[in-house]
């Protein structure tokens, strides 16, 4: 074991929309800041995938095997990289709706309310938009919360065939909205480019990358984080610092603490309460293709969202949630998990391979809110990892899918020619597609109901703060990425104050 001569004021374990944000509003403190990044750089996700390569090399997963709830290994789609899942997520950076953050009932159970309201995230919401270089419209949809600025960028324009469908939407008396995007001059912004690597340029950062953080080490009462245990490449190190901040993702983040027990800790680094690793979050994503008569790039953008089921509709008085159209299939990371939905048009017709199916379809992801459960959890079983999970509000995410193909065929009837109306495949992620996880360190004021404060520290451990989607109470049903970011922001304000005090 190699103890690491400097002694730093920040460690910061991962460079994902979290971590890597938080070392950006850091970074011009002057502290000395340690980011710690289990990946190396990656490339941003290319545009265009090759002969549909993505679809057959699972190469957006990591390089370990978690287990499920029946004790069957599987690979988990999530990204180890400085940027962590941000090098390949869609871009889209919604707000939480401002009902969102209060108890809503739903068909399976109740979202229970934050104990922050919107109103406390609005400023850091526009903060984050603002670095992340967010194109959108306000006013064309009827669930968007208030904003006090505008977007900093205009919309991002629909390719022409969404264009169509949106007009056809409209007409049906539904609200299309377009998406709010993080773009900047080399594509969709991350977290490498817009958080770590310009923290970086300050001589008190440092980066370290192919560094795996395996355990916390706390001093002898357990109060506080005196050292951080790491693999770089193959030599194990200890980096000292004076406060610790974890953001591996919500799955990633309990594990390390669950692994970090010790005497003062028996079950767990702040886990007194037990409820590290529980109320593991996901939401239900599915996707719906729909074939057109005329091809298309498969490379476009993402672009056009409906919220018009977000919160029921008059035939179902329970929340559905939200749906987004794809963008390019062949440039969707995510649809390397559902490669059976484009060969079930491979069967109806005969002659067409997966490229020419992919550029003549268009794709709609549909995301339901998943509820706080405590028996879906992240625990160990010795080495290995397990994530025990059953999905909630299922009537609720079959109604929006069925809902939504009753939708499109009402469309495409009123455009005939546009469309080839003969099937609309469905697929439904599996456990490995991690995307959208969540709740595993819920914040709150009680030490007895939660992990962290609402300044995202943990009520145990005086110097110890989580800032990934682990402090989620509740998983809403649009993405939490710039949540993540906007918190980040907050707690980034309050450690300003911290360091400076």
């Amino acid at each position: 074991m190699i103890i690491d001569d400097q002694h730093y004021d920040v460690i910061i374990i991962g460079t994902g929309a979290g971590g890597g944000t938080l070392a950006h509003k850091l970074a011009p403190t002057g502290k000395k800041i340690l980011l710690l990044e289990r990946g190396e750089f990656q490339a941003k996700e290319s545009s265009e995938v090759e002969d549909l390569e993505l679809f057959k090399k699972e190469q957006y997963h990591a390089p370990e095997q978690w287990y499920d709830q029946n004790g069957e290994p599987f690979s988990p789609q999530t990204n180890y990289a400085v940027g962590g899942n941000t090098k390949t997520y869609s871009g889209v950076l919604m707000r939480l709706r401002e009902r969102d953050f209060e108890e809503v009932q739903h068909q399976s159970g109740v979202s229970p309310a934050w104990e922050l309201t919107y109103k406390d995230f609005e400023p850091y919401y526009t903060e984050a938009e603002t670095l992340y270089q967010v194109h959108g419209k306000t006013g064309d949809d009827p669930t968007e919360p208030p904003h006090s600025t505008s977007y900093p960028f205009a919309e991002v324009t629909h390719e022409s065939p969404i264009q169509e469908i949106s007009h056809g939407l409209s007409k049906q008396g539904l609200h299309p909205a377009y998406l709010p995007l993080g773009l900047g001059d080399q594509g969709r912004t991350d977290s490498e480019d817009t958080g770590a690597t310009p923290a970086t340029n300050y001589p008190n950062v440092t980066l370290k990358t192919s560094a795996q953080v395996v355990c916390l080490h706390t001093n002898s009462s357990g109060s506080e984080i005196k050292a951080v245990q790491a693999q770089v490449g193959t030599q194990d190190y200890l980096f000292l610092g004076d406060i610790v901040v974890v953001a591996c993702g919500a799955v990633n983040s309990a594990a390390l603490l669950l692994r970090s027990a010790n005497e003062k800790h028996p079950n767990g680094i702040a886990n007194r309460s037990g409820l590290v690793g529980r109320n593991l979050m996901k939401q239900q994503l599915s996707v719906v293709i729909q074939l057109a008569s005329s091809t298309n790039s498969g490379l476009f953008q993402r672009t056009i969202g409906i919220n018009d089921f977000y919160w029921g509709d008059g035939d179902f008085p329970y929340p559905m949630g939200h749906v987004q159209n794809s963008g390019g299939i062949l440039q969707d990371v995510l649809f390397a998990e559902a490669p059976p939905i484009l060969s079930v048009f491979t069967r109806i017709m005969p002659g067409f391979g997966l490229r020419q199916l992919a550029t003549r379809s268009i794709g709609w992801w549909l995301q339901t809110e998943d509820l706080p459960n405590p028996d879906n959890r992240v625990r160990l079983a010795g080495e290995k990892l397990h994530l025990d999970y059953q999905p909630s509000n299922v009537e609720a995410h079959d109604r929006l899918v069925y809902r939504w193909v009753d939708v499109l065929k009402a469309v495409e009837a009123a455009q005939p020619a546009l469309f080839n109306r003969s099937t609309y495949p469905r697929s439904d992620m599996p456990i490995q597609v991690v995307a959208h996880q969540c709740g595993t360190c819920k914040f709150g004021e009680d030490p007895a109901t939660s992990v962290l404060d609402l300044n995202c520290r943990a009520h145990e451990v005086e110097n110890l703060y989580v800032v990934d989607s682990s402090f989620f109470p509740s998983s809403a049903s649009v993405s939490p990425a710039l949540t993540v970011i906007a918190n980040a922001l907050r707690v980034g304000d309050h450690l300003i104050q911290r360091l400076h005090g």
